[in-house]
């Protein structure tokens, strides 16, 4: 559906294309529209970094004004409002980077086929997307990546066509990239028998779906058909449907997990070899207790490892089960939580106090 907005209109994108531009973080279209999320309150420019939101929670705008005008504010990380107009000197670098293939250009190289100097490259780019070159380049690789594997093409093709080198470097590099091996992305839970329930909890609703094996999803947020609806599309080549009376068991042994049982629930997960060995050292956090990003990757023998452990956090599939939210920041701030930091908060709380003698 467009939205008309008087003698513009015949101008305007529609719709799918704008939310198109949003997925693909598309900076030819900064100063075209701005997106609000209705979830957050806050409106970006297309090709803003931060997390992308569901498109049920996004409305389209003609401009930031409009959007100011409606309620939402300006997010601080892309600055829609400076975003009229795109310079010059980030066209340039964007079409190099975008004809690069798998070559890295390095600021150093931007610099040279650009004539300007590496820092002002940064801070054009910065600007204008919210991403250095570099975090740019392997967005877009990776959503090339993605989208021929959604396609069904092979997982060494795809690796080509997206412009990898090598089928080891998209493996190496698969947690941050798809949040799980290739094959299994591009599989998308293929010849999988999932069925779901929903509940209500202190937390807000919840989501638990599973194949005969266990628990694969558990989710939590404000509404349970966005809830199905992001179910749906994690294993979108599964067979999915309601579930019949073994869904009130399977639930309870979530709800109860959440409550402080510890009889363990059955899991059936998708991941890489390294965010397995990190659900599985969440899983040995003693409830009421905590531990910082750091100190896993310690724990782990890879010292260097926190920003990888934190986004293994991030891509946990079964919220609460494996509690990612006892994972702090160093410094004791909670730190980000897929389901909002607010949840986070309630849940450690909850923990601490039932944990006291």
């Amino acid at each position: 559906m467009r939205h008309s907005h008087g003698s513009g209109a015949a101008l305007e994108l529609a719709d799918d294309t704008r939310w198109n531009g949003v997925a693909t973080r598309d900076a030819r279209l900064d100063g075209r529209f701005v997106y609000a999320v209705t979830t957050t309150g806050v409106f970006c420019r297309p090709s803003c970094g931060s997390r992308r939101p569901l498109r049920q929670n996004v409305r389209f705008f003609e401009s930031p004004g409009e959007a100011s005008d409606t309620g939402f504010r300006a997010c601080k990380r892309c600055r829609p409002e400076d975003a009229t107009t795109t310079p010059k000197l980030f066209e340039d670098v964007r079409r190099l980077i975008e004809a690069s293939g798998d070559a890295a250009m390095t600021l150093d190289l931007l610099a040279r086929k650009t004539g300007a100097t590496p820092t002002r490259i940064h801070r054009t780019f910065k600007r204008v997307t919210g991403l250095s070159p570099k975090e740019y380049q392997d967005a877009r690789r990776g959503e090339r990546l993605r989208r021929h594997l959604l396609e069904g093409t092979s997982v060494t093709r795809a690796t080509i066509e997206a412009g990898y080198g090598s089928t080891s470097r998209v493996h190496h590099r698969a947690g941050d990239v798809l949040g799980m091996t290739p094959r299994a992305f591009r599989n998308r839970g293929k010849g999988m028998q999932i069925e779901f329930g929903t509940t209500s909890t202190p937390l807000g609703e919840m989501i638990v779906a599973f194949t005969d094996r266990g628990v694969c999803s558990v989710a939590l947020g404000d509404d349970a058909r966005s809830l199905e609806a992001d179910l749906r599309a994690q294993f979108s080549a599964a067979e999915i449907a309601p579930a019949g009376a073994i869904a009130s068991e399977r639930i309870a042994s979530v709800v109860a997990a959440l409550g402080g049982a510890d009889a363990p629930v059955p899991l059936d997960l998708s991941g890489t070899d390294f965010q397995l060995l990190v659900w599985r050292a969440l899983q040995r956090i003693p409830r009421g207790e905590t531990r910082s990003y750091s100190a896993i990757a310690a724990s782990l023998g890879r010292p260097t490892a926190t920003r990888a452990v934190a986004r293994a956090c991030a891509q946990n599939q079964v919220a609460v089960v494996i509690p990612c939210h006892r994972v702090i920041r160093e410094d004791g701030k909670l730190g980000g939580y897929r389901w909002g930091v607010d949840r986070k908060r309630q849940l450690l709380d909850q923990e601490s106090s039932s944990s006291k003698p």
